[in-house]
């Protein structure tokens, strides 16, 4: 029997205070138009610590440290035709201004209250969130 590979990927909650950042997906073929977080897949060759590292200097122009990011919950996501792993940090130290990194996949950065979030926040990261406020460490999503 082959067994499934599931694609993985990290998330990072950035939190100042009470807020969290959120990005606006632009022109990207998935969710465009709705807010999620920085976050990306695994390249290869790379632990899930340090992906989410590499992906907030390349989303927000911000260096974080291994010490200062700890993993809040793994999500085992199913989507129609595909399985996910989830991996979501937390963070707030961070060293750079927070600016748009990369304009052609994001229209805006933007500070939102973390228990009030936009409508057009993509439904499993709101999900996550919420789990993440209520102290839930592993979640399920779209079973």
């Amino acid at each position: 029997m082959e067994r499934k590979h599931f694609p993985v990927a990290v998330h990072l909650f950035l939190l100042d205070g009470e807020n969290i950042l959120l990005l606006k997906r632009y022109n990207t073929g998935y969710e465009d138009g709705n807010y999620s977080v920085i976050a990306g897949h695994l390249d290869g060759n790379e632990d899930v610590y340090n992906a989410m590292i590499r992906e907030a200097k390349e989303e927000a122009g911000i260096d974080i440290e291994l010490k200062d990011i700890k993993i809040v919950q793994v999500m085992h996501r199913k989507k129609p035709n595909e399985e996910r792993i989830d991996y979501f940090f937390c963070c707030n130290k961070w060293s750079n201004e927070v600016k748009n990194a990369e304009p052609e996949k994001c229209s805006e950065l933007k500070w939102y209250p973390i228990k009030n979030l936009p409508e057009n926040t993509i439904e499993y990261i709101k999900f996550s969130i919420k789990n993440f406020l209520e102290d839930n460490s592993f979640t399920l999503f779209g079973w």
